[in-house]
């Protein structure tokens, strides 16, 4: 176990790990959001392109946080003098690097996300979320606006349900964006839009752009004045060009393109999976089971894939003719590159560091699953073995992700190597409905969440377990979110898992229609069917309603502040079992949201869990 006898303590664990996201550039540097660990507060980061030098801009307490549609995205968008950024009360700032200063632009209790800097019009375009009061009824409505550097504020675009992040041409005078409306989802159905921007700054000739079928189009993005966009009308993410000066809009592919996913859902504003590179050449990430790929196109050797060692990417942008990334791996931690498109060269200018220096870290390996077809390609998952062997089949800890439209990546995650530490085996499982296995695959969960996603979690396990991977009478099973509703209806319909763990977990899903956030609201009739033509499958596929067949122990996890899943669902999970006399855990966390991220709930959730475990095992796991 490398230079240690003993794992890592579990608070070495919970500070292990440093989230760098929303990486942007432009000709002053770049510049990026990274999490304090002890506190999960986003802190703005710069590097200059004439020093390496890395540096905390503006020292002040100020948390950078997007909260749009629940999830946020986009944060942060930088120009010539200055970043403009979101802040944890969604207040609207402006720095300016010169000096530092920080001036607020909005008061308006509204939440900001998807900023991209107008240039030519000197202010910052977002997606613009807030409340509208209606006889007495509190609704969320968006539109697409513009803030100047004096706060004034003038809506660009309204009437559609959801906004993503706009996209602007070259000289200024084009600008893309795209909308959807509910019930759908922005992975299931989505609209491209075009207009003009006025010498006014206002927007005319504002024009839909539907692709040659039904579609989730993405990540609009202006070469010159051609405009590409990510569309999976043929069934997988790609990149498409859409000739916007028609009415209609010619869509043509970009060639020999793999079929592969191109990008992931788009829970978060302001993704970026493909960029322009100079020369009219291009960078593209593409996950090809379950990792992230980074290639670069039209380079002096054709298409290459570089950076390697990483296995996904995110935030890619260009400026001083550099490519830019967040790049993730299952040994290091989140790395800022920046890379040569001319001959593909990486160097890393801040993060990377190796993941619990002085700790062996357990590497993902990738497994198939069968299905009741045969077909064993995108049932897939990601399995780390314990770092000590053992002569025996490890106890194994089956995860489910959350979404349920997501995946799980081969990057690191210091929960994973805790349990591997303590002689546990991990499996994350890209049941069907996943992301990254093209659009059938991912829309496969339509009316059959609780019931496809389970049978797959307890085919990777009883793989597992004939292959000698893990002991069957010690095969847990847990989840966050929508992953906790998952091992909770594997756990009402099968006896195969000792023990189970929901960490802020859907219990009751037609109680949470009624009370979730307006971004999910159609979500929950998409995964079960509408309530009122299929009410029995309602009934069937609710754990509260099931609370009686659950026969192993369950421990429970619930943030008094979550606003996803709304703290009753797991109140009223654990009440239904106890009045059946059973004898669920629960762990109340009453200043967390939806995810722990202070880290002393970390510790005490990992605790718990461990000692949970270690409880509900035949032949408990040495403690150490």
């Amino acid at each position: 176990m490398a230079n240690n006898v003993l794992p890592p303590a579990v608070s070495e664990v919970c500070r292990s790990l440093t989230h760098r996201t929303n990486l942007v550039a432009c000709e002053i540097g770049i510049f990026w959001l990274q999490n304090e660990p002890h506190t999960g507060i986003n802190r703005l980061w710069h590097m200059s392109h004439q020093s390496n030098a890395t540096a905390q801009l503006f020292n002040g307490d100020l948390g950078i946080r997007s909260r749009v549609n629940g999830y946020g995205g986009g944060a942060i968008a930088a120009s010539s003098e200055g970043v403009f950024v979101v802040s944890e009360d969604q207040t609207l700032h402006f720095i300016r690097i010169s000096d530092g200063q920080c001036s607020t632009l909005t008061d308006d209790r509204a939440a900001y996300g998807g900023l991209t800097v107008d240039r030519k019009g000197n202010r910052v375009l977002a997606v613009r979320e807030w409340k509208d009061i209606d006889s007495g009824v509190s609704t969320s409505q968006q539109a697409l606006v513009a803030v100047t550097l004096t706060g004034e504020l003038e809506i660009l675009h309204c009437g559609e349900d959801f906004y993503s992040a706009p996209a602007l041409s070259d000289d200024g005078r084009n600008i893309a964006w795209v909308s959807w409306q509910l019930p759908d989802m922005p992975w299931v159905r989505t609209r491209l839009w075009t207009a003009d921007i006025g010498s006014d700054g206002r927007l005319n000739n504002c024009q839909i752009h539907y692709a040659p079928h039904e579609a989730s189009i993405q990540q609009p993005v202006f070469m010159g004045q051609s405009l590409w966009v990510i569309s999976d009308h043929e069934g997988w993410w790609q990149p498409w060009q859409v000739d916007y000066s028609q009415g209609g809009g010619g869509w043509s592919s970009a060639g020999e393109t793999p079929q592969l996913d191109h990008a992931n859902a788009p829970w978060q504003l302001g993704e970026s999976h493909h960029c322009v590179l100079p020369g009219a050449h291009w960078a593209r990430v593409c996950y090809r089971n379950g990792t992230g790929e980074l290639w670069l196109s039209g380079s002096n050797h054709g298409c290459i894939r570089v950076a390697e060692a990483y296995s996904d990417f995110r935030s890619l942008c260009t400026a001083e003719g550099y490519l830019y990334a967040i790049a993730k791996s299952a040994s290091h931690l989140d790395a800022v590159l920046r890379i040569d498109p001319v001959t593909g060269c990486v160097s890393v200018l801040a993060g990377g560091e190796k993941a619990l220096p002085g700790y062996e870290i357990s590497l993902p390996s990738n497994f198939g699953v069968s299905g009741l077809d045969g077909n064993a390609q995108c049932r897939q998952g990601f399995y780390y073995s314990p770092v000590s062997d053992t002569a025996k089949a490890p106890p194994l800890i089956l995860i489910a992700h959350g979404g349920p439209t997501s995946a799980a990546y081969p990057v690191f995650n210091p929960q994973v190597q805790f349990w591997c530490h303590r002689g546990f085996a991990v499996a994350e499982v890209n049941y069907r409905g996943s992301t990254g296995f093209g659009r059938d695959f991912r829309l496969s969960l339509t009316g059959c969440w609780g019931e496809a996603d389970v049978d797959d979690m307890s085919r990777a396990a009883d793989s597992l377990v004939a292959a000698g991977m893990a002991d069957k009478d010690k095969v847990f099973i847990q989840g966050r979110s929508s992953g906790g509703y998952t091992a909770l209806m594997a756990l009402s319909e099968s006896d195969r898992y000792a023990a189970g763990a929901s960490l802020y977990g859907v219990t009751d899903p037609l109680q949470l229609r009624q009370a979730t956030h307006r971004f999910e609201s159609g979500y929950l009739d998409w995964l079960l069917g509408d309530p009122d033509g299929h009410g029995q499958r309602w009934k069937d596929r609710t754990p509260r309603l099931r609370a009686t067949a659950i026969n192993t122990p369950v421990i429970f996890f619930q943030g008094g502040l979550d606003k996803v899943v709304v703290p009753e669902q797991t109140r009223d999970m654990v009440e239904a079992m106890r009045g059946n006399g059973q004898s669920p855990e629960l762990h109340w966390f009453e200043t967390e949201g939806h995810g722990f991220i202070q880290e002393k709930s970390q510790v005490r959730m990992l605790e718990a869990l461990h000692t949970f475990y270690l409880k509900h095992s035949q032949d408990p796991v040495n403690p150490w």
